[in-house]
């Protein structure tokens, strides 16, 4: 009898070891979209395929963020790096299981125009045709904001064409004598290069800081439900080490990192390499995320309450934050 039960509590340790080797061995799901966001991530994808990371993942990286949100939602998702609106939206769809981890991304949103040389502000822009991509997400909702601010209506103002991708802006742009279009980095130096006469003519990152009002442009940031986090502190921590490790290497060593990027698929190195510095790449996290987070949101909330989610996120949204 005594040899049955040491036989049985061997095998149940036996599953026991199994089932936690599995569980610490589960990759974290992670997913990005094709430019800054996913340039933010480049090491710790290399790091992880060539086994270096603290931890494994699995990801996938769409061309838009309606590619990756339903996934999220369905928990098919665990971390995300989205446009920062989106994450509000996020958490309000999920009646609040949703946790911002990090900004990744400020002020990769730039005005370029071709033959339009009398383009030097946002007002210069009534009347004006603008190619753009982004509908409902930080481009719109940016250039919504800041029109506001100068007197002007996006909807009345100013002929929006929303379209797919950059690439479908740069046609559009090569196939006439004048014209301009709202892009982010990196696809503003992609567009550079193919586009003859192509000039950045507006940061709105510098329209935004003139407002003085303390907030930033968050671009882009990472988000992650928020039942994975509580159910996975350990991944998280060491998630955000690894993002922080990959955006600081992306920064600084722009030579390795611009090859990366290529290898992902991202862009070629020679434009990423080039457009790194104006891609203001960042990893805030804490209370200085739920900072530059929350001045952001209100201002979206102010203009458009939907833009968020129709209602703001309350603290237990921004991670590690006070």
């Amino acid at each position: 009898m005594k040899k049955f039960i040491t036989f049985i509590t061997t095998i149940a340790m036996l599953f026991t070891m199994v089932f936690s080797v599995a569980a610490e061995e589960t990759p974290v799901r992670l997913g990005g979209l094709k430019g800054a966001t996913t340039m933010s991530l480049v090491k710790l994808l290399d790091d992880n395929e060539n086994g270096k990371a603290s931890q494994k993942y699995d990801f996938t990286m769409a061309v838009t963020a309606d590619e990756l949100t339903p996934l999220f939602i369905k928990g098919e998702m665990d971390i995300i790096a989205v446009p920062t609106n989106l994450a509000s939206v996020l958490y309000n769809k999920l009646e609040g299981n949703a946790n911002l981890l990090a900004i990744s991304a400020t002020g990769v949103l730039y005005v370029v125009e071709k033959g339009e040389e009398n383009i030097k502000s946002l007002k210069d822009l009534k009347g004006k045709t603008v190619y753009a991509t982004g509908k409902g997400t930080t481009p719109e909702m940016a250039m919504r904001y800041l029109l506001s601010k100068e007197g002007l209506s996006l909807d009345e103002d100013i002929d929006m064409v929303w379209l797919s991708e950059p690439t479908e802006a740069v046609a559009k742009l090569n196939g006439q004598e004048k014209g301009i279009a709202l892009l982010p980095q990196p696809f503003v130096t992609v567009a550079q290069k193919s586009v003859e006469g192509l000039n950045i003519a507006i940061s709105l990152d510098e329209e935004w800081k003139r407002l003085g009002d303390g907030s930033m442009l968050t671009t882009a940031c990472v988000v992650a439900r928020k039942d994975f986090v509580q159910n996975n502190p350990e991944k998280v921590e060491l998630f955000l080490k690894d993002f922080a490790g990959s955006v600081e290497f992306v920064n600084s060593d722009t030579d390795s990192s611009s090859q990366l990027i290529e290898k992902y698929d991202i862009i070629k190195a020679p434009i990423a390499k080039i457009a790194i510095p104006y891609c203001n790449i960042s990893a805030i996290t804490g209370n200085d995320m739920k900072n530059a987070a929350s001045g952001y949101l209100e201002a979206l909330f102010s203009l458009k309450p939907e833009s968020v989610g129709g209602a703001l996120p309350t603290d237990d949204f921004y991670y590690g934050a006070e």
